[in-house]
């Protein structure tokens, strides 16, 4: 069977990769991965044993990952503090489209002090990954409910006494199109969009003719293409508000991504399960 390596340049975290890896694979299959089988997954991504191996043991530094013997092997595992993290992410990434709307707007305010400036910059990327964009500064809004994330945000940062929320109805004078405006980048994040069904809606109909032709697939090579389809457009959550489509202009672009997104990765996923299944699963010639 051929190494199917990256060929483009992707300037990504090998740490990312890893998340993805486990999120995507390994966790559906008991959790846990021999650690030959996770450097050989990793090299089909161009990624170098030195690199996952460099990496892996500053994910168990950091309390995501952690290991266990099997006499002269070693398992890897995700620990609870990995999984609530997954677990975040696949909850963004995965969100359905939202199209009810009460036209309630939901904000954040919050003031803390300079000597809590890390625990500020945290609060922000957190704000930003549950589609909240910034009105004003230290004023975050969000048409959409997240009580229930934000509470547990603010007591992991510990910054409960620094935060207020509110809710309410946007009054004007400025639409709530044009506020979504202010608080977003949509024109970017079409854009975004756009390259994203460049780069991929192509290889899509090929892999589609192919299949329907009833062609044979390098799996190898299916499970790449599945996993960097899937990596890059797990970055859209960061920038992509999820807003209602009240609030969109029609024929949003991100619906025809999303849809572009679902249906190439339920075609690999045959395909690919075909692969990793006895690599993760099993005691087969790759578990060393």
């Amino acid at each position: 069977m051929s190494r199917v390596i990256a060929t483009e340049a992707r300037p990504v975290r090998t740490q990312f990769l890893i998340f993805t890896l486990f999120g995507e694979y390994v966790v559906q299959r008991g959790g846990k991965v021999w650690t030959s089988s996770l450097l050989y997954l990793m090299g089909i991504l161009g990624v170098s044993e030195r690199a996952v191996r460099s990496t892996l043991s500053r994910m168990s530094q950091k309390g995501w990952i952690a290991t266990e013997k099997r006499g002269r092997r070693s398992r890897y595992y995700v620990t609870d503090r990995g999984y609530a993290l997954l677990d975040e992410g696949q909850r963004r990434i995965f969100e359905p489209v939202i199209t009810e709307w009460d036209g309630q707007w939901h904000l954040v305010l919050y003031s803390l002090p300079e000597d809590l400036r890390r625990r500020r910059h945290a609060l922000r990327t957190k704000l930003s990954w549950l589609g909240f964009g910034c009105l004003a500064p230290s004023t975050w809004i969000s048409p959409h409910n997240r009580e229930v994330e934000l509470k547990s945000v603010f007591a992991d940062l510990s910054v409960e006494p620094y935060i207020d929320l509110f809710s309410g109805v946007h009054l004007g004078p400025a639409s709530s199109e044009d506020l979504a405006s202010r608080c977003w980048d949509m024109d970017g994040l079409d854009s975004q969009y756009r390259s994203f069904i460049d780069q991929y809606e192509p290889e899509y109909k090929r892999f589609r003719a192919h299949e329907n032709e009833g062609q044979s697939f390098n799996e190898e090579e299916c499970f790449s293409r599945r996993f960097w389809l899937t990596h890059e457009f797990q970055s859209f959550p960061l920038r992509d508000p999820n807003l209602p489509t009240a609030l969109l202009e029609p024929g949003w672009t991100g619906f025809k991504a999303r849809k572009l997104f679902d249906d190439y990765r339920h075609r690999l996923e045959g395909h690919v399960n075909d692969f990793v299944d006895p690599i993760i699963c099993g005691d087969g010639y790759i578990n060393g």
